[in-house]
């Protein structure tokens, strides 16, 4: 990802792009998306309590800083048929500084 990523960016792009339908804290709500707590290491439609997509469930991902920094491109080239409604970030230093965010903020 050539210079290190900066979670502080990366928590204001959390707050532009993905606070609307997500939640990050523990015990966090699900909104329209499922709260990321425990994000790094899970399976793709695996957080008990959300309805997710058929294609989510079936996708077989397992949620990484690799598999993010594809995932976040496109999210419905990626998994056709997920119910995300966001366009992507194309900007891999942005999408960088946002998987960093995450991994600080959703661990344990």
């Amino acid at each position: 990802m050539g210079k290190k990523a900066d979670p502080k960016k990366g928590a204001k792009i959390f707050k532009t792009k993905c606070a609307q339908c997500h939640t990050y804290n523990e015990g966090g709500a699900d909104k329209q998306g499922p709260n990321l707590f425990g994000l790094f290491g899970r399976t793709a439609g695996t957080k008990p309590g959300f309805n997710y997509s058929k294609a989510n469930k079936s996708s077989g991902i397992t949620w990484e800083q690799k598999t993010l920094m594809e995932y976040l491109v496109n999210p419905k080239k990626y998994i056709p048929g997920t119910k995300m409604v966001f366009a992507g970030i194309k900007k891999s230093k942005e999408r960088a500084n946002l998987v960093a965010f995450l991994k600080e903020a959703t661990s344990n």
